[in-house]
Formats: structure tokens, C-alpha cells, sequence
């Protein structure tokens, strides 16, 4: 059991969401970082899917009420009883530590994952919350001070303490950061892109700023419009998170996890799945600039983030087994 000391709002229980149910109008929610919440699930020795505690306002202060191993991902500055811990760490709390989570300056979430993970009910095949339907996570909503978070029953993965390099670092060669800071988010033109005309390359060549008005369902991108050559009149669509919509006042809005699941807007681009982690850790105000990709580029980034994946998970149990050896020597 997890009490919840101290939290902000918009913190939540996530999981890797429900996608099955966008036909009737369910958005997926799930992790705006979801390799953040495998990393820590694998760490810990859960399902990469586990549902974990995704952090966007700071300070979260938790209690644990027994021993429990956790692992702190994402974006954070992370305590336990004061003392620092490393970044992308996997640990123990004894029953009565304080687990504190400060902001970081380069991110916008963190994560924390516990053996057996949060054991909140499964709504319609997840335990994600979703803030607009009022379901899922703790009550449809976000968490309280005062909470108290169940967890399932742990793994028999053996580790006291483990971490990883961050994804940004061990993949860096294919996550590149523009000279001016901006963040490089690949994406391809989608099918309405050519109706933009001479605005379409506009669209690539500048940098957009998030602005305030972003959330979990999408961040709206301030700077010069973009706009069709002639008025586009759509029926509704599906929508799915990367959708790059543009609204009648020319500021693209990228979708994200709690996306809608339909809309109007003509669509200009569609960013890679292999990119939507790092834009979830964007900051508002922060700079971006889309870079045009291709199908063979978003396979060779996928399979580079499954290799990474892969490396943690094995790392972990290998790590595991040499230790319940050791014990039992």
C-alpha cells in the first residue's frame, strides 16, 4: 500500500491505455511517456504495461506503508528521506519512507512504478484514468492527498537496486536536438498536407512554440499560421494521438494521449509513434520543429526503441538470477 502525501493536481494512475474502444467514442488515455512507463514497470520487475503514478505537477510526496521496490523514470529530481537518488533508479522503500518527486528542468513527467504495480479496477481493459470520461485510475480522477493506492502482488525479481541510462542518452544518435535547443519531432505529411500549398513548407521550416493552452488531449503550437489556399469543408474523421490538425486560426494542435477520437480539421501531418514520448515531455513553452520522415525511418526507430526495451528487461532479470544465486549460496 502507497499513501499519497502531498500531490498537485493532474497527477494520475496510467497504464499504456485502452485503445480498443475509440469506435465509440473512448480515447485511449494511457502514459504521455509511455517508454518512461515501460522502463520503470521492467525495473521493478513488472509487465511493461503495469499502471504506474504519471507526475506532471510537483511536488508528489508518497509513504509507503511497507517494504516495496520502486523505480522513478521520466522527468525528476527524486528523494527518499532526503537522500538523491539517480535518475532512471530502481529501489527499495522500507515501510515509512518518504518518496519526493521535484521538477525537472528538461522534462515535463515522471513516472513511478512499484512491484505489483497500482492494483486500481481495470475499467473496460485498462486502469488508466481518463479525466473527461470521469473513470478508470482512482475514481475517474486524479490523485488526493490522503490517497491510499493498493498494489498487486510483486515479482520474485530479486533487486535491490538498478538502473538504466536514460532513453535520450542511450539513443541519442537517433534522437537529435536542433542547434537553436528546439526538439526535432519527425513526422510525415498527411492527407490534407498538399491542400496548404506554399504554407505547407512553412509548416516544416519554422519552429513552433507549446503553448498554454496544451493538455493530455493535445498541445495547440503558437506561430505563423498555416492555412489552406482555399476553405476545406471535412466530414469527421478518426483521429489518433500525433494527428496534426489545423484549425481555421492556423495554429496546428498535435494530439495526444487523451486525443479525441474524431474530428474536422484538415490534418497536415502525422507524427511517429517513435517520436510521441518525447514530445509528452515537452514542456509548454518549450520549442519544436517537425522534421519530415519517412516509412523505412519510422521502422528503423521502432525497432532501435524495441532493442532498447529489450536490453532493460533482460538486464534486469539477468540481474535478478545472479542475485537469488548469491542468496542462495
Amino acid at each position: 500500500m502507497i499513501e499519497i502525501v502531498d500531490t498537485g493536481p493532474l497527477n494520475t494512475i496510467q497504464d499504456l491505455g485502452r485503445p480498443c474502444y475509440r469506435d465509440i467514442g473512448v480515447t485511449a488515455s494511457g502514459a504521455m511517456d509511455p517508454l518512461a512507463l515501460k522502463i520503470a514497470n521492467l525495473l521493478v520487475g513488472n509487465d511493461e504495461g503495469a499502471a504506474v503514478i504519471e507526475v506532471q505537477t510537483f511536488p508528489l510526496r508518497l509513504r509507503f506503508r511497507q517494504a516495496t521496490g520502486f523505480a522513478v523514470t521520466g522527468g525528476t529530481s527524486a528523494t527518499l528521506d532526503g537522500v538523491t537518488l539517480p535518475p532512471w533508479w530502481m529501489k527499495t522503500g522500507d515501510a515509512g519512507q518518504v518518496l519526493e518527486l521535484l521538477p525537472s528542468p528538461g522534462a515535463a513527467r515522471a513516472y513511478v512504478a512499484f512491484a505489483g504495480g497500482v492494483d486500481v479496477p481495470i475499467v473496460m481493459g485498462s486502469r488508466s484514468t481518463s479525466l473527461r470520461g470521469a473513470f478508470g485510475g482512482v475514481d475517474g480522477r486524479f490523485l488526493q492527498k490522503g490517497d491510499a493506492l493498493p498494489l498487486g502482488e510483486a515479482s520474485a525479481l530479486s533487486v535491490d537496486e538498478l538502473g538504466v541510462l536514460p532513453p535520450a542518452m542511450a539513443l541519442s544518435e537517433f534522437f537529435p536536438v536542433a542547434p537553436d535547443g528546439s526538439l526535432l519531432i519527425r513526422a510525415l505529411p498527411a492527407g490534407e498536407h498538399d491542400l496548404f500549398g506554399a504554407d505547407a513548407e512553412r509548416f516544416w521550416n519554422q519552429s513552433w512554440k507549446i503553448s498554454s493552452q496544451s493538455d493530455r488531449t493535445g498541445y495547440r503550437l503558437s506561430g505563423e499560421p498555416v492555412r489552406p489556399t482555399t476553405p476545406i469543408e471535412m466530414r469527421s474523421y478518426g483521429i489518433v494521438p500525433g494527428v496534426v490538425q489545423v484549425p481555421p486560426s492556423g495554429e496546428p494542435i498535435v494530439q495526444m494521449s487523451d486525443a479525441n477520437t474524431a474530428g474536422g480539421y484538415p490534418k497536415i501531418a502525422g507524427v511517429l509513434e517513435a517520436d510521441l514520448w518525447r514530445l509528452g515531455q515537452a514542456r509548454i513553452g518549450s520549442r519544436v520543429r517537425f522534421v519530415r520522415s519517412s516509412h523505412a525511418e519510422a521502422r528503423a526507430l521502432d525497432h532501435a526503441i524495441a532493442a532498447y526495451v529489450d536490453d532493460v528487461r533482460h538486464t534486469a532479470q539477468m540481474v535478478g538470477r545472479a542475485l537469488k544465486t548469491i542468496a542462495g549460496r
